[in-house]
């Protein structure tokens, strides 16, 4: 929902409302980036915790499950520096006052969506068209 100023329609946002997105950004982007690292140390450990004592074959299980578990890893932490790269992007929209302005229709993306995805381009409309697209 577009709001109005002096009869026109808004088409930026205000330095105040640039500031709070910042913020909620700043915040999803520390919280990103400290689940990158957990992501990280857990598909990089090598330690064995311990499983020198236990039978060929239970060490051979663990092994397997320890390779699908560190490739499930390896595969977050990918999607999770793509969110960060994606936060970092929204960062410099900020910066150029070019943030929150969708892509596709050059129109403002509400208000309610940058809080729930700070770093989407697109608004709900051509996030729309863009699904319907995709079923054609």
């Amino acid at each position: 929902m577009n709001e109005l100023n002096n009869d026109r329609v808004k088409t930026k946002y205000t330095d105040d409302e640039l500031q709070e997105f910042r913020e909620i950004i700043e915040r999803k982007l520390k919280v990103a980036k400290d689940d990158l690292d957990l992501l990280t140390d857990a598909y990089t450990n090598t330690s064995e915790h311990g499983t020198n004592d236990t039978s060929p074959t239970f060490k051979v299980l663990e092994e397997g499950q320890q390779v699908l578990s560190k490739e499930e890893n390896s595969r977050l932490a990918a999607r999770q520096m793509r969110f960060i790269q994606n936060l970092e992007n929204a960062l410099v929209r900020i910066e150029n006052k070019t943030y929150g302005i969708c892509r596709v229709t050059g129109k403002l993306i509400s208000k309610e969506r940058l809080r729930a995805v700070p770093h989407a381009t697109l608004s709900i409309e051509a996030k729309n068209n863009q699904a319907k697209q995709k079923r054609i």
